[in-house]
C-alpha cells in the first residue's frame, strides 16, 4: 500500500519539471490524479504514469482561469469520486526586467498565475475537503518569497503572498480537518530555470550552479515531489500553516556567513 493509496489527487502544472516529478511519484505511491497544465506536456505526463501502472487523467487547463478551476476539481469528483489532496504548483518566472520597466500588465500576468490560481485551487478545494472532515492543500512559493534577490519583483511578490495566503488559511481552516501547506523550491533544474542552466553549461561554468547553498548543487524536481508526497500525506497530519524550503539550505543563513569582509 502506497502512502497515497486510494487519495483522489490534483497537481497542477503537471506538464512538466516538479510537477511531472510529483504525477509519477504520487501514482506510484497509489494516488489517481487529476494532471493539470496549460501547455501539451501533461499528456505526456499522463502517458509516463500509465506505462508506469498508475491511474492518472490529463487537462488542459489554466490554473489562473476560475472557470477552469472548477471544472477540473469538478473532473476529479466526477472521475474518481472524491477529493482528497491537491497541490497548486503552477506558475510563470516574469523574467528579470528592471523595476522602471515593469508594467502593470506583467505584474497581472505573473499575479494570476502565481497568487490567484492558488487562491482559487484553495477556494474551490476545500468545500469537498471539509465536507468529508479530511484532506491537505500543497501550494508551491519559493525562496524568493522568503528573502529577496532570488527573481524579479512580481515573482517574489507573487511568491510571499503565497507563503501568507497559506498561513492565513490555515487559521481558516481551523477545525475542520483540512491542512494547508507550501513549499519553497530553491535553484531546481526545470523548465523555468532552463536559460540558467543552458548558459552556463555553454559558458563551462556549469560547476558553479548551486554553489551558493551549502550543498552546492542544483536541486532536482523529484527532491521536491518527495517532500510534496510527505506534506500531502497522512504521515504528516500534525503539519499545518508552514512553508518548508527545499534549497539545499540556501536560506539557512545571510549571504556573508562564514565569508571573510
Amino acid at each position: 500500500m502506497g502512502r497515497l493509496a486510494g487519495k483522489s489527487v490534483i497537481i497542477t502544472g503537471a506538464g512538466s519539471g516538479i510537477g511531472r516529478a510529483a504525477s509519477l511519484l504520487f501514482t506510484q505511491e497509489g494516488a489517481r490524479l487529476i494532471a493539470v497544465d496549460r501547455t501539451d506536456g501533461v499528456h505526456e505526463t499522463v502517458e509516463q504514469v500509465r506505462k508506469a501502472g498508475g491511474t492518472a487523467e490529463a487537462v488542459t487547463a489554466d490554473a489562473g482561469s476560475e472557470d477552469d478551476v472548477k471544472a477540473f476539481i469538478a473532473k476529479a469528483i466526477a472521475s474518481y469520486g472524491k477529493l482528497d489532496a491537491i497541490w497548486a504548483n503552477a506558475g510563470v518566472s516574469g523574467g528579470l526586467v528592471p523595476l522602471a520597466d515593469q508594467t502593470v500588465e506583467h505584474w497581472q500576468d505573473i499575479l494570476r498565475i502565481n497568487l490567484i490560481g492558488p487562491f482559487l485551487a484553495i477556494k474551490y478545494a476545500t468545500p469537498h475537503l471539509i465536507k468529508q472532515g479530511h484532506g491537505a492543500i500543497l501550494c508551491t512559493a519559493s525562496v524568493a518569497g522568503l528573502k529577496s534577490g532570488a527573481s524579479g519583483h512580481p515573482y517574489a511578490a507573487s511568491k510571499a503572498g503565497v507563503i501568507s495566503l497559506v498561513q492565513t488559511t490555515a487559521y481558516s481552516l481551523s477545525g475542520t480537518g483540512v491542512r494547508i501547506n507550501a513549499v519553497c523550491p530553491g535553484l531546481i533544474e526545470t523548465g523555468m530555470t532552463k536559460p540558467v542552466f543552458d548558459g552556463a553549461r555553454a559558458r563551462g561554468t556549469d560547476h558553479k550552479i548551486g554553489q551558493l547553498n551549502p550543498l552546492k548543487r542544483a536541486g532536482q524536481p523529484h527532491e521536491l515531489a518527495t517532500m510534496g508526497l510527505f506534506l500531502l500525506s497522512d504521515e504528516a497530519s500534525y503539519v499545518h500553516g508552514q512553508a518548508f524550503p527545499v534549497d539545499g539550505g540556501l536560506t539557512a543563513s545571510m549571504p556573508y556567513a562564514g565569508k571573510p569582509i
